[in-house]
């Protein structure tokens, strides 16, 4: 209208006279041209203040990467915000990588339950590697072997797994091996007293609580530590170990026998004490975090 020509005096009624007389902001009208013409880039929706560093298209194709390079499966945000931090030097907001994460439905299917979490009195992680191991067996099925057992030892101050087994039969001598393995890359020896000011924390399990099986701990000079009744978070340590272990080893896979699930055991061990970052370790692995330990120690 703008263009028009006014009948009475022949020009053009002018685009201030028109949006005076219709109380129109001018700033509308040049902002609609514009956008009609491409000639800006509309900055509605965009997010005020100061830009990071890496924009979210490159961090995004960064938390990509980092999913796809890792050895592990169905991690959450934590990690993935550790690795890109600790790795590749990418700084970012924990809450920015969660929210580029459930955007484009990067997080992990798993999740914790809901509801009051059953607490205990008490504290059941230490100070310093080697004072408390944690143990316990699952079950495994297999298709020619049918049911097979894992045994594995935890450190409770690093979540280093000192040891693991894999045997048909799960009795008291097969949920022996791991102690035994860790005796030996820990301590330097399976003799008597081997083990001394160690203490072992398991469940009331057969296997755990026979005769044989604690006189070889008295034989190690190691400390039995049982966990509460119906408590299992006594036991903590190896029961998320072995959570852990089934999530990003066993889950999803057929195995044949009892020798392809030693296989898949015994390299998940090495890939979780080298590559698992651990919250509570600062985001470092378990085997990190003994080194760093002892490079502290020596200095």
């Amino acid at each position: 209208m703008s263009n028009g020509t006014s009948a009475s005096t022949g020009k053009s009624y002018g685009l201030q006279r028109v949006c005076r007389v219709l109380e129109l902001p001018r700033s509308t009208i040049y902002a609609a041209r514009a956008r009609a013409a491409a000639s800006v880039v509309p900055v509605t929706g965009l997010k005020r203040g100061p830009k990071p560093k890496v924009p979210d298209a490159d961090l995004l194709q960064a938390i990509r990467a980092d999913l796809a390079a890792s050895p592990f499966t169905d991690e959450g945000s934590r990690k993935v915000w550790a690795r890109l931090r600790i790795l590749r030097d990418i700084r970012a907001s924990r809450t920015r990588v969660l929210r580029l994460m459930r955007e484009h439905g990067l997080l992990s299917p798993h999740r914790r339950p809901q509801g009051n979490p059953q607490l205990h009195d008490g504290r059941i992680t230490t100070d310093h590697p080697n004072e408390m191991w944690g143990t316990d067996g699952t079950r495994i099925e297999t298709v020619d072997d049918g049911m097979v057992w894992i045994f594995a030892a935890v450190d409770h101050c690093d979540a280093l797994c000192t040891g693991i087994h894999v045997v048909k039969i799960g009795d008291r001598f097969a949920a022996l091996e791991p102690i035994s393995q860790g005796l030996r890359s820990e301590f330097g020896a399976i003799g008597a007293e081997a083990g001394r000011g160690l203490m072992l924390r398991m469940d009331h399990g057969s296997q755990y609580t026979s005769d044989d099986f604690r006189n070889q701990l008295k034989f190690w000079g190691v400390t039995a530590s049982f966990a509460f009744v119906a408590e299992p978070q006594t036991n903590g340590v190896a029961e998320r170990f072995n959570r852990t272990l089934k999530e990003q080893a066993i889950h999803g896979h057929i195995f044949k026998n009892v020798e392809e699930v030693r296989a898949a055991a015994i390299a998940f061990k090495d890939r979780y004490n080298r590559h698992w970052r651990l919250e509570k370790l600062g985001f470092m692995s378990p085997l990190e975090a003994r080194q760093a330990r002892l490079l502290k120690q020596a200095a």
